[in-house]
């Protein structure tokens, strides 16, 4: 059954009703609800429509955030064949808020990297709720290593709250990790292109997603900190997280107005929980798309086209 959130209210009275009848027909075979459950289903899309065509920017976290969204492990599973995860940065141990690994993409060799947050609870604390401390990022750094030197174009899905801000962390070199990670995204002479999935916060983010090609779902949110603790440091009150939200132009329409991101993939009405097999294809269509455009161009080419969109970015925005 689908989790709703609290703006989905009356879609969630009205889908009740709909489940209601059905248990009801099902008991009693004599009884033709079938009129009654398809008026309901057309209004609760009507109503569902409505309330997605103006979502807020505090709307827009909520579905980014949305526990039945589809992960990074589901994204792999569906897109990628042959998947052999890698772990361990060589230097201190295995990081389990980033995944990597290679496999087939549309029966071409890649590398794929990403954060994975966890479905339920004993998963979200192995994976420490997507949040990487430095050896994710070593990690993720070790394997753009190897995928250049294979000629291995790289995937990255992002989906985090930011990178973890423990003590562990910070003494063993947080921001220099991620530091080390985004200047390697830049500096690669293969193409790499980057989804955010989900939530893609801060320097946990950009870490793993200064690509050729940027994308974000339709109701993802990238920003540079959460809307929680800008409210924080701003305002001391995170309750005050909606009003933040919307000042830091954090969805996906805003960020391709201003040139941060290259497209948007849409998601099924309602968010990518409400149809994972429909974002796949989606999301697959897009990267495939995205790697024809490096076909023929050689490393060099491939690492200044990338180098010159993020200078220019920073030109536009100054």
């Amino acid at each position: 059954m689908v989790s709703y959130l609290e703006f989905e209210k009356p879609v969630s009275d009205l889908e009740g009703q709909i489940r209601e009848l059905r248990t009801l027909a099902e008991q009693d075979k004599t009884v033709d609800l079938s009129e009654d459950i398809a008026r309901l289903e057309t209004k609760s899309a009507g109503i569902l429509e409505g309330l997605y065509s103006k979502l807020t920017p505090w709307d827009k976290t909520q579905v980014a955030r949305h526990p039945d969204r589809p992960h990074f492990i589901d994204y792999q599973k569906a897109l990628i064949e042959d998947f052999t995860p890698l772990a361990g940065d060589r230097y201190f141990g295995e990081d389990h808020a980033i995944f990597a690994g290679l496999g087939r993409f549309e029966g071409r060799s890649v590398a794929i990297i990403g954060q994975e947050k966890g479905m339920d609870t004993e998963s979200r604390l192995k994976h420490n709720f997507g949040m990487a401390r430095p050896e994710g990022y070593r990690k993720a750094i070790r394997i753009m290593e190897m995928a250049e030197r294979f000629d291995l174009p790289v995937i990255s899905l992002i989906d985090t709250a930011g990178a973890y801000p423990g003590l562990g962390a910070e003494a063993r070199g947080q921001a220099e990790a991620i530091a080390r990670s985004t200047e390697k995204c830049l500096t690669l002479e293969v193409p790499m292109v980057s989804v955010i999935i989900g939530e893609g916060g801060s320097g946990g983010a950009i870490a793993i997603a200064a690509a050729n090609r940027v994308y974000m779902l339709e109701h993802a949110i990238y920003s540079v900190i959460s809307p929680e603790a800008g409210a924080s440091i701003l305002w001391r009150d995170p309750a005050r997280a909606k009003d933040i939200a919307t000042s830091m132009k954090i969805t996906a329409q805003d960020l391709l107005q201003m040139g941060i991101i290259d497209g948007i993939i849409p998601e099924p009405l309602g968010g990518a929980h409400r149809g994972h097999e429909v974002v796949f294809q989606q999301a697959k269509n897009q990267i495939e798309e995205a790697l024809k455009d490096f076909e023929g161009l050689s490393g060099s080419e491939i690492k200044k086209e990338r180098q010159d969109k993020f200078l220019a970015m920073g030109r536009n925005l100054s």
